[in-house]
């Protein structure tokens, strides 16, 4: 895959990159390769894999959910600038 110079200069402004004509014809050229690459990973073969969700086989050690205080609302809401019916009043921000 080649890219034009346009495309490369569109690329570069998308990333905010100010890149010179020797520089643009050299990153075309590797961003053509990495795109290659790419293409080729796809053609792998992955129909028996199963799906990860960690690349490693760890456990993740959890905690008992256990309540450790009693939430004293009272408590947390006296210097609330404003509640009602145990809830905190905020300004609207949205219209």
């Amino acid at each position: 895959m080649t890219f034009s110079p346009s495309e490369l200069d569109k690329l570069a402004a998308l990333a905010c990159l100010d890149i010179s004509r020797e520089e643009r014809e050299r990153l075309g050229g590797e961003l053509a390769r990495i795109l290659d690459f790419v293409r080729q990973l796809e053609n792998g073969a992955t129909d028996e894999v199963e799906p990860l969700t960690h690349p490693l086989e760890l456990s993740q050690p959890l905690r008992a959910d256990v309540v450790a205080e009693p939430v004293d609302r009272e408590r947390y809401q006296r210097d609330a600038p404003r509640t009602e019916s145990g809830y905190y009043l905020v300004p609207r921000v949205i219209e």
